[in-house]
C-alpha cells in the first residue's frame, strides 16, 4: 500500500490532463469534443505504444535493486531514457507533418477533423516530454520510490488545467490552447523527473553518458511489450474508429467514457506497479515465495478496489456527463454505457493486477502472445457493432469481452508458475 497509493497519483496523471481537456473543450461544443476524441486517441496511441519505457525499466531497476546493486540499477534507468528522448524525436519527426493525413484515414467526420488535426499538431511536440516521463518514472518506481511521481504528477495536473483554462478561454485560442497547455505542463514535468534522476546517479556514481549497448538491450527487452501495447492500443483505435462511424453524438460520448475508463484503468494499474516493484525486487533477491504471496495478496486487493469503482460509477454517473457537456443527444447515449463500465470493473481490477505482476517478472513473451490472441477475439465482434446494432452500448459491451479473455489468459499463466524466475537479470 505504500507504493501502491502514491503510484496511483502518477498512473492519472495523463488521463487527468484528458479529462481536464475534455471538460474545457467539451464546452466549446459537440464538433470540438468529438475532434478532441479522435486527436486524443491517436496521441496516446503514438505515446502508449512505449509504456515499456517505464514498465520494463521498473522491473529491471528492481530487480537490480534486490540484488544490492544500486549502480548498476541507476545507470540501467538511464539507458532507458536516453532511449526514450531517442523514439519521441523520432515520432515527432513523423507524426508532425502527417497529422492531417492521419486524422482523415481515422474517420473523422467534416465538421470534427480540423480540430482534430490542430490539437495533434501541437500535442505531438510534448510527445518526447512525455516518454522522458515515462522511463524516468520507471526509474524511481524500480528504486522502491513512488512519492515523487505523485509530487510530480499533482504540480503538473494543477498546472496543465490552469494553462487550459486560461488559454483556451482567457486568449480564446479554444482548441489550439488546450493543446499547448498541456504541451508546456508536460515539459515541465520532464524537467522536474531528469533532474531527480541526475541527482540519484551523481549520488551512486553511475555513469550519465549514453551507450550504445545499453540502450540497444533496452530496447531488445521491450520489444514484447511493445507488441503487447501496440495490440492494445489496436483494441482502443478499432473501438473509437467504431464509435466515429455510429455518429458524432456517439463519438462525443465515446470519448467521455474513454476518459474515465482510462482513469479507472490507472486507479486499478496503481496496485500493479506496487507488484511490478516488489515482485522485480523479491526475484532479484531469490525469494520466489514472496513474489508468490504478494502476486496473491494484490489480485485481492484488484478485486476489493474494482467493485468499489463499479458502485461509485453508478452512483455518480447522472451528475458525473454535466461536467463534460450539455448536450442531450451525447448524454442519452453515453448513460447506458456507463452502466456497462461499472459492471465490468472487478474484471478490470484482476486483469491489471496480474498484466503488472507479470510485466515485474518480466514475462514480456507471454503477455504479447496474451494480448495477439485477445486482438484476435476483439476485431470481428467491434466491427460488427455498426452491422447488428446496439449502438455505443453494444461496443463497450465488445470492451468487456475483450477484458474477459485477457482476464482467462493472465490466470493461467500465473496459475502455471512459469513466470517465477530468480536473479538480478533474466
Amino acid at each position: 500500500m505504500a507504493l501502491a497509493v502514491p503510484a496511483f497519483g502518477s498512473l492519472i496523471a495523463e488521463p487527468l490532463f484528458l479529462m481536464a481537456d475534455t471538460a474545457i473543450v467539451g464546452h466549446l461544443g459537440t464538433a470540438q469534443l468529438a475532434g478532441l476524441g479522435v486527436a486524443s486517441a491517436l496521441l496516446m496511441t503514438a505515446v502508449s505504444v512505449f509504456v515499456f519505457l517505464a514498465y520494463a525499466t521498473t522491473a529491471a531497476v528492481a530487480r537490480r535493486v534486490g540484488a544490492g546493486d544500486l549502480q548498476s540499477a541507476i545507470r540501467q534507468g538511464m539507458d532507458g531514457i536516453w532511449l526514450a528522448l531517442l523514439l519521441g524525436a523520432a515520432v515527432v519527426a513523423v507524426l508532425l507533418p502527417t497529422a492531417s493525413t492521419v486524422v482523415d484515414l481515422f474517420g473523422a467526420s467534416d465538421a470534427a477533423a480540423p480540430y482534430a488535426t490542430t490539437y495533434l499538431r501541437i500535442s505531438t511536440l510534448g510527445i518526447p516530454a512525455m516518454l522522458i516521463v515515462l522511463a524516468a518514472t520507471g526509474v524511481l518506481r524500480g528504486l522502491q520510490d513512488t512519492k515523487t511521481p505523485l509530487y510530480v504528477a499533482i504540480a503538473g495536473f494543477v498546472a496543465n488545467g490552469a494553462l487550459n483554462a486560461g488559454l483556451v478561454y482567457g486568449a480564446d485560442l479554444g482548441i489550439a490552447g488546450s493543446a499547448w497547455g498541456t504541451v508546456i505542463a508536460q515539459w515541465g514535468m520532464a524537467v522536474v523527473y531528469l533532474a531527480v534522476v541526475l541527482r540519484g546517479a551523481r549520488k551512486h556514481g553511475a555513469s550519465l553518458r549514453p551507450d550504445a549497448a545499453g540502450i540497444r538491450a533496452s530496447a531488445q527487452a521491450g520489444v514484447p511489450l511493445l507488441v503487447r501495447t501496440l495490440s492494445l492500443r489496436a483494441i482502443l483505435m478499432i473501438a473509437t474508429a467504431v464509435a466515429a462511424r455510429l455518429g458524432d453524438a456517439d463519438i462525443a460520448a465515446h470519448q467521455i467514457i474513454l476518459s474515465l475508463w482510462s482513469l479507472l484503468a490507472f486507479a486499478l494499474d496503481a496496485i500493479a506497479i506496487a507488484g511490478q516493484a516488489i515482485i522485480g525486487r523479491y526475484l532479484g533477491a531469490g525469494d520466489a515465495e514472496g513474489a508468490r504471496d504478494a502476486c496473491r495478496r494484490m489480485v485481492e486487493w484488484g478485486i476489493a478496489v474494482g467493485v468499489v469503482l463499479g458502485i461509485l460509477v453508478v452512483i455518480t454517473r447522472p451528475a458525473f456527463l454535466p461536467l463534460f457537456t450539455s448536450d442531450s443527444a451525447v448524454k442519452d447515449v453515453a448513460l447506458p454505457a456507463l452502466l456497462i463500465v461499472a459492471l465490468s470493473q472487478p474484471i478490470s481490477g484482476i486483469v491489471f493486477v496480474l498484466d503488472g505482476v507479470l510485466m515485474g517478472a518480466g514475462d514480456g513473451p507471454y503477455l504479447a502472445w496474451a494480448m495477439l490472441l485477445t486482438l484476435a477475439v476483439f476485431t470481428p465482434v467491434a466491427l460488427l457493432v455498426p452491422v447488428l446494432g446496439g449502438g455505443l452500448t453494444a461496443l463497450w459491451a465488445t470492451m468487456t469481452l475483450m477484458m474477459t479473455v485477457r482476464m482467462l489468459t493472465l490466470w493461467l499463466r500465473t496459475r502455471s508458475g512459469r513466470w517465477i524466475v530468480t536473479g538480478a537479470t533474466l
